[in-house]
């Protein structure tokens, strides 16, 4: 653990796959067609709390989904990348765009297209749904499931390592 928390200490970018992570992964589809997805409030704080220590916080999805777009506006994402084929390219990418290098980037992501960008990263993620392939490339597998409070529980590991965790949750207990 002492390992990942150094890892954790260097992080200034945080890069979420969103189905399977932000997710639980399914797809619901109405009669239309349009894909329903659910997100979880827990990770939702999270990842404003996150922003709001200081780290950039990206999406970075091989479907498209106007939910995700919805989604990242409410938490206020503004680096979001869908419809990803190459998301270690994509990801090279956002780094470069954000002046950031890979040694100061995670990635959560939750199967096997993940895993070009996730072993770039410092600090690789998973969820416990996870293919062992990525579990087994993974520095950090959460407790909770994808959907389900995992981002919540990688970015509360995140702020720990970094000290700000406390001064986060300071304006809850005043």
């Amino acid at each position: 653990m002492q390992d990942v928390l150094q890892r954790a200490s260097a992080v200034r970018l945080l890069v979420l796959d969103a189905d399977g992570v932000l997710t639980d992964g399914r797809l619901h589809f109405g009669a239309d067609g349009e894909a329903f997805k659910s997100f979880h409030t827990l990770d939702g704080h999270g990842v404003k709390m996150l922003i709001e220590s200081g780290v950039v916080v990206a999406i970075l999805s091989g479907r498209r989904s106007k939910a995700v777009e919805r989604r990242a506006a409410d938490l206020g994402i503004g680096e979001v990348v869908q419809g990803a084929q190459d998301k270690r390219a994509e990801l090279e990418a956002m780094l470069a765009r954000l002046g950031l290098t890979a040694s100061q980037c995670a990635f959560m992501g939750d199967d096997l297209p993940d895993l070009p960008a996730m072993t770039r990263c410092a600090l690789a993620a998973t969820v416990p749904g996870a293919p062992d392939a990525v579990k087994a490339r993974s520095h950090y597998v959460t407790q909770r499931g994808g959907g389900d409070g995992a981002v919540r529980e990688l970015c509360e590991l995140i702020m720990r390592a970094q000290g700000t965790l406390e001064a986060a949750l300071a304006r809850y207990l005043a």
